[in-house]
């Protein structure tokens, strides 16, 4: 039995990051533990991640959500994946869908096969062979069915959500407070360490109550008030490779039905994202302003809406990269407080999602054993690196060169790991999943081939099969997923049947 156990948590900062961990210790450590969460109404929260990934439903499932309750009480609508326009040329389209792409067959994924298909000239683009990226154009959206054979596409549906970020903490703070985690309005003003060991022994709110604690949770955003500030945990800077460092973010009328996807447009210096709710529909320009003026980029932003503006747009700005460490003595950084990865992907919320399930995973006693720190901040560490290269793939693998932005995106050295897989994938259409990283093979091909890194050749065993029987694996891959699209509902009429939202 352990003998040392923590028994007080101190969360720092609200927000999704705040209440998502606030939530979680809550349900899975139970009561036995004090957690309150010090967050002050004046300090507004970021509030990008609108969208998100298929992850954040196992998230909810540990707390024991109901999924009609969240999608109704956060505006929700459903996502099967990302559409990238004009990403590699002006007027490309693709869609990065979840899920899978037809279905491995030998020891072959089924991109192999249609590799050589293509080649010969007969098949269709990538996107048909995936229930998702074909479904989601049509507007077409559906909870995995029960009533179908388990093998078929429509059993196994990969979707996500996308919601109202600030209506998520808001439902998350209810679960949390229905659990015993005591909320503390206020502002932290100074933070008090340990003389022996530099441990965060408290922290003194401007009101002068002083918050002990055994275990600080940052969520406190990009300032890192606890793991910069006061432990100065340092920075990796990823400007050089990811050079947007600004967001204008705006809400607009939606311009009907919500697409079952969030869109990511390229523009002159940047992205805009698209991500259709209920009540309204978030946007935002994702920018560098080394080629663009803030002026400039919201003039581009509301130009480019649906529907009529909500509001003014606001500026966020931000350096993309990770803490040094993200676990220091009795201080873990979760969300933007350990780093920041920009929204290209929706990985925003996966990483709080992530952070937290690692952290319990590695859960210490009041030793604070450095072994269980070093893993935590290696798998960090790791998982970060990763996706930075998935996210770097979409800049660097384009043929645009109409502006400098573009330009220098092109022809940016780009890191080892990346360049190897790309030079592989070039080769002979191979990519190999390294370790735990979050984006799977599927994801890895649906980028790639979206964004013209074109295999040169397949896999010499694609050969070892019959031509015939080639054809029909392709065909009936199509077949299939075609039959599948069909038969599902349009995503507003699956909205209404099951989970629309009181009108606000």
């Amino acid at each position: 039995m352990n003998e040392n156990p923590i028994k007080d948590i101190a969360i720092i900062g609200g927000g999704t990051a705040g209440w998502m961990a606030a939530a979680a210790l809550a349900k899975v450590l139970g009561r036995g533990y004090t957690i309150r969460l010090v967050e002050s109404e004046e300090i507004g929260t970021v509030g990008v991640g609108e969208a998100t990934v298929p992850h954040l439903k196992l998230f909810n499932k540990i707390l024991e959500i109901d999924e009609i309750d969240f999608v109704k009480k956060t505006q929700g609508t459903f996502k099967l994946g990302i559409e990238f326009v004009d990403w590699s040329r002006i007027g490309d389209r693709y869609i990065h869908g979840f899920g899978t792409i037809g279905h491995d067959y030998g020891l072959l994924p089924f991109h192999q096969y249609w590799l050589k298909a293509l080649g010969m000239g007969e098949a269709s683009d990538l996107g048909a062979y995936s229930l998702n990226t074909a479904a989601a154009p049509l507007g077409k959206f559906m909870a995995p069915a029960t009533d179908v054979p388990p093998t078929s596409p429509l059993a196994n549906i990969a979707y996500a959500y996308h919601f109202d970020a600030g209506l998520y903490a808001r439902y998350l703070r209810a679960y949390s407070e229905a659990r015993d985690v005591k909320r503390i309005e206020g502002k932290v003003v100074r933070t008090e360490l340990r003389a022996e060991d530099g441990f965060i022994d408290a922290v003194v709110l401007e009101s002068g109550e002083r918050i002990a604690a055994d275990l600080f949770i940052d969520c406190s955003g990009f300032r890192g008030l606890l793991i910069e500030q006061a432990l100065h945990a340092g920075y990796d800077d990823w400007t050089h490779w990811l050079p947007c460092d600004r967001a204008m973010a705006v809400p607009s009328q939606n311009a009907g039905p919500p697409t079952p996807f969030t869109r990511s447009t390229a523009r002159e210096s940047g992205w805009q994202w698209r991500i259709p709710l209920q009540h309204r529909t978030g946007n935002g320009y994702v920018y560098s302003s080394k080629y663009i003026s803030d002026d400039e980029a919201a003039a581009t932003l509301l130009k480019n809406l649906d529907g009529p503006a909500l509001a003014e747009p606001r500026v966020l700005k931000f350096t993309t990269g990770m803490r040094k460490k993200f676990w220091i003595k009795n201080c873990v950084a979760v969300g933007l407080a350990s780093g920041f990865m920009e929204p290209l992907e929706s990985i925003s919320i996966y990483l709080i999602q992530s952070g937290i399930a690692r952290l319990i995973n590695l859960f210490p006693d009041s030793g604070f054993s450095p072994v269980v720190i070093d893993r935590y901040n290696a798998q960090a560490a790791f998982e970060f690196e990763r996706i930075r290269d998935f996210l770097i793939l979409h800049y660097h693998a384009t043929m645009r060169d109409d502006t400098p932005f573009w330009n220098y995106c092109r022809t940016m050295s780009i890191p080892e790991p990346l360049e190897n897989n790309m030079r592989l994938f070039r080769d002979s259409g191979r990519f190999f999943r390294e370790a735990e990283e979050m984006f799977a093979i599927t994801s890895w091909v649906q980028v790639m081939i979206g964004q013209h890194v074109d295999p040169k050749r397949y896999h010499p065993a694609v050969d070892l099969i019959p031509l015939e029987e080639l054809r029909g694996l392709v065909a009936s891959v199509k077949r299939v997923i075609d039959n599948c699209v069909a038969a599902m509902p349009m995503h507003q009429a699956f909205i209404d049947r099951y989970c629309k939202a009181p009108a606000v």
